[in-house]
C-alpha cells in the first residue's frame, strides 16, 4: 500500500469495491460475489495497467465522484456515462490521468446500469477470504461507499493499453438469456418451461446484486409438488422460482443454498448483460435444448 488515497466526494446510489470475487468458498456458505459485469471490470483494469485481480469500483445508476491526493490514471467502462475531470469532459473507456486534487466525476449511466472505475494500482482495502469485493448478502468486504470515505490506492505496476474497440455487454431494448433446463424442471406443471421461453417478461425494479427478478407469467408447480426442497447448492445463473411463480436469475451475491426449485441455469457469459439491464427492459429466455419433451 502506498499511502495514497481517493477521497469519496459523491458516493452515488450504490458504489462498491469489487474484484473477481471469492471462488472456492461455497462450502462455507460464501458466494463468489465480485463485479456483476466482470468483462467490463477486467477491461477497466487492463486499460490502466492493473492485473486482473485488482480491485476497482462498481457504480450503480448515478455514478460517483472522487478526488485523488496525487495524480492517478483511471479508466471507466461498463455502462456508458459522461466522465469529467474538474468539469471538463474526458474519455470513457480509455486511460485518463487525473491530477492530484482534481475532481473525477463519473456521471449517471445513459445506457446500462453499472459503470466500472479502475485506478492504476487498484483499490487497496484489506482482503477478506482472498478478495476485496463487497458482498452485500454475506456482509463481507468493505461497506458500500459513503460521502467522505477515503480509499487506499496501491502502487502502479505498469502502463495501460489503448483500445480501438470496446466490448459492451448492454442488452439494449431486449435481454436474451439462454437457458439450460434443469435440474428441477420436473417440479413444474407441464407447459411451465414453454411458458417461460414464450412468455413476455420484463426486468423488475426489485432486481439487485443478488438476483435479476422478472415480471411476467407465473410458473406453476406440478401436482403434488406443494412442499419445498431440502436446501441444495445454488450456482451462479440458477433460475430459482419462489412460491409466487416469478423466476429469479441468481447474480454474483446469490445465496449458496436454497429450498425453491431451479427450473434452469443461465450460462455465466450471459450474466453481464443481465447486470446492465434496467427495470422495464424486455426479457426473453431461450432454451438451449429444444428437443426436451416439456417443450
Amino acid at each position: 500500500m502506498s499511502g495514497d488515497v481517493l477521497q469519496v466526494v459523491r458516493a452515488g446510489a450504490l458504489t462498491t469495491v469489487q474484484d473477481v470475487g471469492r471462488a472456492g468458498f461455497a462450502h462455507l456458505g460464501v458466494p463468489r460475489s465480485g463485479a456483476l459485469d466482470l468483462p467490463a471490470h477486467l477491461l477497466a483494469n487492463r486499460l490502466v495497467g492493473n492485473g486482473a485481480g485488482a480491485a476497482g469500483l462498481e457504480t450503480t445508476v448515478s455514478g460517483c465522484a472522487l478526488r485523488p491526493t496525487r495524480t492517478v490514471v483511471v479508466a471507466v467502462t461498463g455502462a456508458a456515462c459522461p466522465v469529467r475531470v474538474d468539469g471538463r469532459p474526458v474519455a470513457w473507456g480509455a486511460p485518463v490521468p487525473v491530477p492530484g486534487g482534481a475532481l473525477l466525476d463519473v456521471g449517471a449511466a445513459t445506457v446500462g446500469l453499472r459503470s466500472y472505475v479502475a485506478v492504476a494500482g487498484g483499490i487497496a482495502v484489506d482482503a477478506v477470504l482472498g478478495s476485496r469485493a463487497t458482498d452485500l448478502l454475506s456482509g463481507l468486504g468493505p461497506a458500500p461507499l459513503a460521502d467522505g470515505d477515503s480509499l487506499p490506492v496501491g502502487p502502479e505496476r505498469g502502463r495501460g493499453v489503448a483500445a480501438d474497440v470496446l466490448p459492451y455487454g448492454s442488452a439494449g431494448p431486449e435481454l436474451v438469456l439462454p437457458l439450460l433446463p434443469g435440474p428441477r424442471d420436473d417440479w413444474f406443471a407441464p407447459g411451465a418451461l414453454r411458458a417461460l421461453v414464450t412468455g413476455e417478461y420484463t426486468v423488475s425494479p426489485a432486481s439487485n446484486r443478488i438476483g435479476l427478478r422478472v415480471l411476467g407469467p407465473a410458473l406453476h408447480r406440478a401436482a403434488g409438488r406443494d412442499g419445498e426442497l431440502p436446501s441444495e447448492g445454488m450456482v451462479l445463473g440458477a433460475v430459482q422460482v419462489p412460491p409466487d411463480g416469478l423466476p429469479v436469475v441468481f447474480l454474483a451475491d446469490h445465496p449458496t443454498t436454497g429450498g425453491y426449485p431451479v427450473i434452469g441455469v443461465v450460462p455465466e457469459q450471459s450474466l453481464a448483460a443481465a447486470a446492465q439491464s434496467a427495470p422495464g427492459a424486455r426479457v426473453r429466455f431461450v432454451a438451449l435444448r429444444a428437443t426436451r419433451p416439456a417443450l
